[in-house]
């Protein structure tokens, strides 16, 4: 006798609000034959997000006075910003 399946909200509530499944979608897609990748996926289906930086920015740990680093602190959000702009503008870049 089979039960009642509580629903887990993943599914889509109306088949309208799925989005179509066009050739390019399957021939991005990633092939497999049982558990064996035969092709991986390519373009949009294998990342997410923002598009890659060509300079991305690098954290880095430094030691700085705290009396600088309070001032700092105090102009407000984006202040590690403004500290990027201060040592770009001191080396020149």
């Amino acid at each position: 006798m089979t039960g009642n399946v509580k629903d887990t909200g993943r599914g889509w509530k109306d088949q309208d609000d799925a989005p179509e499944l066009t050739d390019d979608f399957f021939d991005r897609a990633a092939i497999y034959d049982g558990d064996r990748l035969l092709r991986p996926a390519d373009g949009t289906l294998t990342r997410r997000g923002r598009p890659r930086l060509e300079k991305p920015k690098r954290q880095v740990t430094i030691r700085l006075d705290s009396d600088v680093i309070d001032r700092l602190r105090a102009s407000g959000p984006g202040w590690q910003s403004r500290v990027n702009e201060i040592l770009k503008k001191a080396v020149g870049s």
